[in-house]
C-alpha cells in the first residue's frame, strides 16, 4: 500500500510539473500572439479592409461594436425573472416577504442594471464626440 502512494504521488506531482509548463507556455504564446495580431492585424492601415468574417473579427478585436449592451439586456431579463419566480417561493411562508422580494427585488436588479447601462452611453457618446471633433478638425 505504501508503493502504491508513492506511485499515486509522483503521478500527481508529473501532472502538476506538466500543467505548469503549460500555464507558462501558454502565457508565452498569449503574449506573442496578441502582440502579432495587434500590429499586424489591428492597425489603422487595415481599417476598412476586411470583409466577411475577417471585418466582422477586426471590428470585434478593436472594440468598434460594443455587445456588451445585449450581454446586460439577457442579463437583466435573465435576473428579474428568477427574482420573481424565486419569490413565489416565500409566498406560502410569508405573504409581505413575498411581495417585498418581488417589488424590490426587481427594483434592485433594475437600478443595477440601469447604473451599468448608464455607464455604457456615458462611453458610446463620450466616443461619438471624439470621433466628431475629429471630424471637425479635419475640415478645417
Amino acid at each position: 500500500m505504501f508503493t502504491s502512494s508513492k506511485a499515486y504521488s509522483a503521478t500527481t506531482l508529473n501532472s502538476a510539473i506538466g500543467n505548469s509548463v503549460w500555464l507558462i507556455v501558454s502565457l508565452i504564446l498569449a503574449i506573442v500572439g496578441g502582440i502579432l495580431v495587434y500590429f499586424l492585424f489591428l492597425s489603422k492601415k487595415n481599417e476598412g479592409k476586411f470583409t466577411g468574417f475577417l471585418g466582422w473579427m477586426y471590428d470585434f478585436l478593436s472594440f468598434k461594436k460594443m455587445f456588451l449592451e445585449a450581454l446586460l439586456k439577457i442579463t437583466y431579463l435573465i435576473f428579474a425573472i428568477y427574482v420573481t419566480l424565486s419569490s413565489f417561493a416565500i409566498i406560502g411562508v410569508n405573504f409581505l416577504g413575498f411581495l417585498i422580494t418581488l417589488v424590490v427585488g426587481n427594483l434592485v436588479v433594475r437600478i443595477a442594471y440601469e447604473f451599468s447601462l448608464i455607464l455604457l452611453v456615458i462611453c458610446r457618446n463620450t466616443s461619438e464626440i471624439a470621433r466628431n471633433t475629429k471630424k471637425i478638425d479635419d475640415n478645417k
